[in-house]
Order: C-alpha cells, then structure tokens, then sequence
C-alpha cells in the first residue's frame, strides 16, 4: 500500500467525508452524503434479512418443528426479528446522509419527495397484486383496512391479522420516522453516540410506562430507529481504527444464541430489546468492511430485496391459487427472480421518475429500506 498509486475510492471517501463525521458529532460541517458503493455490506445485508423474513412465513404454525434441528427452526421462525435490524438499519443511513444536513423547505420538499419515491411504488405494485383477493374478501370494516393500508396506517391500528400483505405495517413505521427524521437529527446531532445508545436501550419500556399501547408499532419500534441513528455516529467514530470483523461476528453470534435460546435473558428484558444494541454493533461492523457481503451480486441482491420483501406475499397468494403445492425452493427462487427484475424494470425507474433526477448512484438515503416482518 505504499509508495505512488491511484487513490482508490474507499479512500477517497475516508478523506473526504472526514468533515461529515465531525459534521455528525458537532452539528455542523461537510453535508455531503456517504456513498453506498463504499459501504456495500449495509446494501447486501438486506438481502439476508428479506429471505430470513420469507423463511419465517414459509414456517407458520402448521410447520412441524420436528423436520429441523431446534437451533435451525428457532432460527427460522424468529425471522420476524429481522425488522428491528431493518428499522435500526434506516436510522443509521439517514443519519450517515443527512446528519449534518441544515434543513430549509426546498431540502424537506426533496427529502419528502426521494422518502415517498424510495418505498410507495413498489407498494402500490403489491397492492394491485392482491387487489383481486381484496375485493373477494368479506373481513368485517374492511373500507377501514384499506383506508389504512391506501394511507400506510396500518401499523397504529393493531390489526395486522388482516393479511392482505401483511409484512407492510412496518412501511407505516418508516413513514413515520421519515417524518420524524428532520427534527430528531437536529436535536440529537451533538448527543455523544453512546448516550443516545442507552437512550435507545431504554425508550419503549419508557413510552409504555406512559401509556403507549403496544398495538401502536411505530412508537413501539421508534427506538429501533434512535440506535440507528446512535450507530451512524458511532461507526463515524470507529472508522479506520478497527476491523468490521470484531464487531460483527461476535454481535452476529450473540443475537443469534439469543434468538434461539431466549430463556436465558432475564426477567423483564425482553427479547427485541436484548438485541436492540446488538442490532447496532453488527450494522457499524458491517459498515466498517464485510468482504462477504461486497461482491456486486450480493450488492444487487440487496438493492432488490425491498421488493423482496414487499411483494413475497403477494405473490404467494398466487402461487396458492395456482400452484398449491410448489415446493418452498421453488417459490422463493421465484420470488428472487422477480423481484431482481422489478428492482431493475420498475422500482429504479419509477424512483427516478418521481425524483425528478436524472439517472445516478445511489446516497445511503436510497438504503434506508424498510422493512420486514410478519
């Protein structure tokens, strides 16, 4: 590495966005937003928790826990886990692209646009998928369910039973964390990271202690998306002086023993909670280096896997109408397949389109994906 040679782009990014992370830390500074490229792993992770949300649908309650090791269906049906990291993970790209933003009404104006343009049109493909089953279901008040699902309400209502595309609450929870966004960064931006952490740790048992009913999803999983703003400053502190490895892999091993065995966590300490810092630790690592997750198709996997997400019950709810019996590989090659092409074919374009911008490369804005769960 040394002597003369072209400067490679990580490096670049290091030197330049030095300024963000005092930008971040200080509140004020460099406002230029981190490059995904540079950060490929947090891109590709995503594809690991979308398939890890799939599995958990394809494992209901009919599933015979007997067919698996306990470790491995454990495993698997705590894939509804997966959105915390999502929610975690949308923290954490915001703050990493508009952190140190000043804000005006022309920077909210294109900020609110690029949020509704990030995840609305992908979800009206889902509801035009399952609009034949909406309209042949007799669920008692359902005007009122699409009223929800139309507005992306559907996660302050408790009524996720109404399955239509169930995993969508969660879109409801990031719709109100874009709005929160703009004015939680400004009051958080100089908190030292690690006591906006413990905050994090603490503030769902605090918004119950005051009334916040559990139904209510977005405030329930509102510090989810506090440790992500948290884990971008930390991870501004961390960069060059530590090995991604030594932070996600322990974290990684953790959650997992965790989610397998959570008879282990003591009284009063509930599970997402547990996993909550945990959550943090493997997004910093991964944002310091993951070769693992790096390669370009793994990149492109992740870039895919909102609609992944977003469309895999949709589509099971064809392939129960027309192919009751497919095998389970078969269904979620299909749903990889098809969401690769609508990434490509609809969601890009359409997310252009409604930006109104030319063809570019993505900011961390664009990953901060929403979510999973069942």
């Amino acid at each position: 590495m040394g002597g003369y040679r072209r400067e490679l782009p990580t490096e670049r990014w290091k030197r330049s966005s030095s300024r963000s992370a005092a930008a971040l830390l200080r509140g004020r500074g460099d406002t230029r937003p981190v490059k995904t490229e540079q950060l490929p792993a947090l891109t590709a992770v995503r594809f690991v928790l979308a398939l890890w949300v799939i599995l958990h649908h394809l494992t209901g309650a009919a599933a015979a826990p007997g067919l698996l090791p306990h470790p491995v269906y454990a495993l698997i049906r705590g894939g509804y886990l997966a959105v915390t990291t999502f929610f975690v993970l949308s923290g954490f790209v915001l703050a990493g692209s508009y952190g140190a933003q000043e804000w005006n009404s022309e920077r909210l104006r294109r900020y609110a646009a690029g949020r509704f343009a990030r995840i609305y049109p992908v979800y009206a493909l889902s509801l035009v998928l399952v609009a034949p089953f909406v309209i042949a279901d007799r669920t008692p008040g359902k005007s009122a369910y699409l009223a929800a699902y139309g507005l992306l309400l559907q996660g302050w209502t408790g009524h996720l039973p109404v399955g239509w595309n169930t995993p969508a609450w969660s879109l409801s929870c990031e719709v109100f964390f874009y709005a929160c966004f703009p004015l939680a960064v400004a009051m958080l931006r100089r908190v030292n990271p690690a006591a906006l952490a413990v905050v994090a740790c603490v503030l769902t048992r605090a918004l119950f202690l005051v009334g916040v009913r559990d139904e209510w999803k977005p405030l329930v999983h509102l510090a989810d998306f506090v440790m992500g703003i948290a884990a971008s400053g930390m991870y501004l502190r961390l960069r060059g002086r530590m090995a991604g490895h030594w932070l996600y892999i322990p974290s990684a091993a953790l959650g997992v023993a965790l989610i397998v065995w959570p008879q282990v966590l003591p009284s009063g300490l509930d599970l997402n909670t547990a996993l909550r810092p945990l959550n943090a630790a493997l997004l910093v690592g991964l944002a310091l280096g993951a070769p693992a997750l790096s390669a370009p198709w793994a990149v492109y996997l992740g870039k895919s896997s909102y609609a992944m997400y977003i469309l895999h019950v949709p589509v099971l709810w064809w392939v129960r109408r027309w192919w009751p019996h497919m095998p389970a590989g078969v269904y979620v090659t299909l749903v990889i397949l098809i969401s690769a092409a609508v990434y490509r074919y609809f969601e890009e374009p359409a997310n252009r389109y409604l930006r109104g911008a030319r063809p570019r490369r993505a900011s961390p804005a664009q990953i901060s994906y929403s979510t999973a769960s069942p």
